[in-house]
């Protein structure tokens, strides 16, 4: 984020020499500072109210019921951790916090999970293949309540907040179906290939797994549950007829989203003896102290964007490649937020609250960045966080296959779902 704040500042000022409209970039960060502090604050009561709405859910054990559907799948991503692993259960919660919107909680069970993952892998300072398909799920965003992005569309006055849920969920659906398979994939090219394996981590790894000896034929031990399929093809057919829903019923059927969130969340909780109001308040001033944790990075992102804007370089952006990727459907205004959507997640906010006020939050380009920003993860902070946090120096294939999920979900499905469900 240094490189592209320090790159977005130094094109601002080259174009407004070649322009000469030094006096208007002046003025506009200003009004980018000033701006962004307002916008935190129309924004502050969403994002407070749907943060109290998911501590509700997770009271109420919305998360271990999650981690219980997307279990038997994990089990099968990844055969070479036993079940029983600590490193297996991490990774579930973090996934299922993670597909409820509960980013808070999604990000220690991520670090546990890479810490126990390291224990077992048999290069130190090496991601291993359990790693790079983990993380590359990770930053796909896979995400069934993208609860921020519905707020910044309430916060900024649509008629229908909800409306980019269903194609959310297409494409953070096919973002981490390309991630998986690139990471399946790219684990067996040459250039990605492990090294040689340390007897020292190896030895230690198979001391941490601790694999139970099988037990002899007849002896009467009971064999443990299977993993159920029908929580994880209810979820899956009941966000199938959502989808399909508003492909038939448009606004008629998308209104009703929001309302249906809101009494569904609050309704679980109720059902699961979660004192409703009580569990509200807890989220409710974690998220205002969120909202205001921010304004420091739109600050910063809304300041310089609008210098680029006011010397002409986004203006100049769009001219020059806006003929190429409005051949493909893809607007190029949104381009920016593509480019900056895996390197820092506050500024894709910021470019994306911006793209929603400036062009409508409703419309065309405003449904499409709210998709985007709403379907893919920041691959590079969280690559960063996570293997930094278990001093991981050589990433493998882990970059390529989470690009390759944000050019899927981010600059492919998000206009296509976006054109198919809600233009």
């Amino acid at each position: 984020m240094n490189v592209a704040f320090l790159l977005i500042v130094l094109a601002s000022v080259v174009f407004a020499a070649i322009t000469g409209t030094a006096d208007a970039v002046g003025m506009a960060a200003l009004g980018g500072a000033k701006a962004a502090v307002e916008l935190v604050l129309s924004l502050a009561g969403s994002i407070t109210f749907f943060l109290g709405l998911t501590a509700i859910v997770e009271e109420a054990g919305g998360l271990k019921l999650m981690a219980k559907v997307i279990r038997p799948v994990m089990r099968r991503l990844f055969p070479e951790i036993p079940a029983d692993h600590p490193a297996m259960g991490a990774m579930v919660m973090n996934l299922a916090a993670n597909a409820l919107g509960l980013g808070n909680a999604a990000t220690p069970f991520g670090l546990k999970a890479m810490k126990e993952l390291a224990k077992i892998a048999p290069r130190k300072g090496e991601a291993s293949d359990a790693m790079c398909l983990f993380l590359a799920i990770n930053t796909s965003g896979l995400a069934i309540l993208p609860t921020g992005i519905i707020a910044l569309r309430a916060g900024l006055g649509s008629t229908d907040p909800a409306a980019i849920l269903p194609s959310t969920l297409l494409a953070t659906g096919a973002s981490t179906c390309v991630g998986v398979t690139a990471a399946l994939l790219l684990r067996r090219l040459p250039l990605f290939a492990a090294s040689p394996a340390d007897p020292d981590a190896t030895h230690a790894a198979h001391a941490a797994v601790a694999w139970p000896e099988p037990a002899d034929a007849g002896d009467g031990a009971p064999e443990p549950p299977a993993d159920s399929w029908w929580p994880l093809i209810g979820v899956l057919a009941t966000l199938g007829g959502l989808v399909a829903a508003v492909h038939v019923w448009g606004s008629a059927a998308s209104a009703w989203i929001l309302p249906a969130l809101i009494a569904g969340m609050v309704g679980f909780g109720a059902v699961r003896g979660v004192k409703v109001y009580e569990a509200f308040l807890v989220g409710a001033k974690e998220g205002f102290q969120l909202a205001l944790g921010i304004i420091p990075y739109l600050v910063a992102v809304l300041a310089v964007v609008s210098m680029l804007r006011a010397s002409g370089g986004i203006d100049a952006l769009v001219g020059g490649v806006g003929g190429v990727f409005a051949a493909i459907g893809f607007p190029a205004e949104v381009l920016p937020l593509a480019l900056l959507r895996p390197l820092t997640g506050s500024g894709a906010f910021a470019i994306t609250a911006d793209l929603a006020k400036t062009h409508g939050v409703d419309s065309a380009i405003g449904l499409i960045a709210t998709t985007m920003n709403g379907s893919t993860e920041t691959t590079f902070y969280v690559l960063a966080v996570y293997f930094g946090s278990v001093g991981v120096t050589r990433a493998r294939y882990a970059v390529a296959a989470g690009l390759a999920a944000d050019i899927a979900g981010a600059a492919v499905v998000s206009v296509i779902a976006v054109n198919w469900l809600l233009l």
